[in-house]
């Protein structure tokens, strides 16, 4: 990565990249705050209606014999819940990330020199949200066909006590393996991340955002499961897990810490395993 000499005096520069990590801090912060009001108004909706099936078309969604039957109230409901899980994965991930962005704004300031960075702070941001999307998507499906199965009650929002016993221990098994180790590794070293997967103007912002999304999902992916267990919606948990990911990403010895909690999630396995 090669960085171009700014003309602009240093104590100028340092000015407008102190300006643009403030500028950059709230934007990050007030997408955060807008996902948490949106889940809290629909846990509210979801607790005064008794049951995420009183939602409108969740009925028709649960009913509905295949994919090929999706009716517009089903169709409703699928957007609704890709946008529920969507909502989560940004309340999430967000703030784990704000460093890897607010480097990457940094960095373009440098080189754009008088230039405003913020429109490839924008796109690298919108490609590690687009990712999450996609991950929502694929939430959004398998909870229809868990639901279909039998095995994801509509009422409490959780899977099956052997099911649930199952998806923690993938996790807990999954935190211990080397491809989660070389995830958190690039999540946790964004400058090492920006300087091996470097790329030039705003298609290469955008795609820059997409790869950190995608070793976020290599990452955490797993860690998300645990939401069929402890309750989809469930935002004290929410919260928790969202807390995991901070740590591990943030504080020292974040790869011991993962290690930690893959042995505490074999253990909680075995728990719900043996009360199930």
């Amino acid at each position: 990565m090669s960085v171009n000499v700014d003309p602009l005096p240093p104590s100028a520069l340092e000015r407008l990249l102190a300006r643009d990590r403030r500028l950059i801090a709230v934007a990050l912060a007030a997408l955060v705050v807008l996902a948490w009001g949106y889940l809290l108004v629909l846990s509210k909706q979801m607790s005064d209606d008794a049951s995420m099936a009183s939602m409108p078309g969740m009925r028709a969604m649960a009913n509905m014999p295949d994919l090929s039957g999706v009716t517009a109230g089903a169709a409703q409901a699928i957007a609704l819940t890709v946008l529920m899980w969507w909502t989560m994965m940004i309340g999430m991930m967000v703030p784990s990330a704000a460093p890897m962005v607010l480097l990457f704004g940094n960095v373009q300031r440098r080189q754009l020199a008088a230039e405003s960075p913020r429109l490839r702070v924008a796109l690298f941001t919108a490609g590690y949200l687009a990712i999450w999307a996609a991950f929502s998507v694929l939430a959004a499906v398998a909870q229809l066909a868990l639901t279909k199965l039998a095995l994801f009650a509509p009422l409490d929002l959780t899977v099956t006590a052997w099911l649930g016993a199952v998806l923690v221990a993938l996790a807990g098994v999954y935190q211990l393996t080397p491809l989660k180790n070389a995830c958190l590794r690039r999540c946790r070293s964004p400058a090492e991340f920006l300087s091996s997967h470097w790329r030039r103007g705003n298609a290469g912002a955008f795609r820059m955002g997409i790869e950190h999304g995608l070793y976020c999902v290599g990452c955490c992916g797993l860690l998300m499961s645990l939401l069929f267990v402890v309750g989809v919606m469930n935002l004290v948990w929410v919260a928790v897990i969202a807390a995991f990911v901070l740590i591990e990403k943030l504080v020292p010895q974040g790869e011991t810490t993962a290690k930690i909690n893959g042995v505490a999630l074999l253990a909680l396995a075995l728990f719900l395993a043996l009360n199930a």
